[in-house]
């Protein structure tokens, strides 16, 4: 009877092992093999254009590390933070943070910096006049229409002498702000992706670099620029507040930060950018 029971004993023993060696073999089957926190799929909104072929390569090197990456394309500055605000994507890249400050103060967004991108200098472009000096009396100048373009502009006319703002003027200044014009040029605000495109009917314009290139206009068309050296305008990917500690946003930035992504970014926009990290 002991015997039996021993027997018996053994049997039940093989029994639960089997049944623990099992489930063990399917929870290992179940569980990702990879613990990493970036093995995630998000959506980032970027402009239309040059930047876009700058993102395939960045895309290539996030799903090195785990991360899928949507790009979703936008045609107008307002949209991309909208997007994002509204959680139809994870991420953008395309401003600066002068312009996020201003579309924070507007629109009471809550979006934060997490990595820097590049800088594209903005500047003075004509195919009328081959210098500032040569500006005529009464000359149209185009500048974009929006507040951190529209006073960066009138900052880089005023560093060429052309006009002067009213001291402590910050980086939000307008044509309002302007105390000295010697030459009595007009200055006409237009939408930033307008003013290059309108450069046949102006004598010059202020023009954001992604913008010149749109327009057709090249560094031979380009009279002044702005410092480069401490530039407030760098460009950033930004997500919402409150996922910029997520294991993804750092995969993410540094997917975009690293030399294969810079030997795109210098052979699309040709020096017009600067990367900025």
């Amino acid at each position: 009877m002991k015997q039996i029971e021993k027997n018996a004993g053994r049997a039940r023993r093989a029994g639960l092992a089997a049944i623990f060696a099992s489930v063990a073999a399917l929870s290992a089957f179940a569980l990702p093999q990879s613990s990493s926190a970036a093995d995630k799929s998000i959506k980032v909104g970027i402009m239309s254009g040059e930047d876009e072929d700058v993102w395939r390569v960045v895309t290539a090197e996030a799903e090195k590390k785990g991360l899928k990456i949507e790009t979703v394309v936008f045609n107008d500055y307002t949209q991309p933070n909208e997007a994002l605000e509204r959680g139809e994507v994870d991420a953008n890249a395309f401003q600066h943070q002068p312009y996020l400050d201003n579309q924070i103060k507007q629109n009471g967004y809550h979006i934060v910096r997490v990595g820097y991108t590049g800088v594209w200098p903005i500047g003075l472009y004509s195919k009328k006049i081959k210098s500032v000096s040569d500006v005529p009396e009464g000359a149209v100048i185009g500048v974009p229409n929006d507040p951190s373009n529209e006073g960066r502009a009138l900052r880089v006319l005023q560093n060429e002498g052309v006009i002067k703002l009213k001291d402590g003027t910050g980086i939000l200044a307008t044509i309002a702000d302007i105390t000295e014009n010697p030459k009595k040029v007009e200055i006409k605000e237009l939408d930033a992706g307008v003013v290059g495109r309108a450069i046949e009917d102006l004598d010059a314009a202020v023009v954001n670099t992604d913008w010149a290139l749109k327009s057709g206009l090249s560094a031979d068309n380009r009279i002044a620029q702005e410092p480069v050296a401490d530039n407030p305008y760098r460009n950033f990917i930004a997500v919402k507040q409150g996922s910029e500690n997520e294991a993804w946003v750092k995969t993410l930035v540094s997917s975009y930060q690293n030399d294969v992504v810079k030997a795109e970014f210098d052979k699309v926009y040709k020096g017009t950018g600067i990367s900025a990290y």
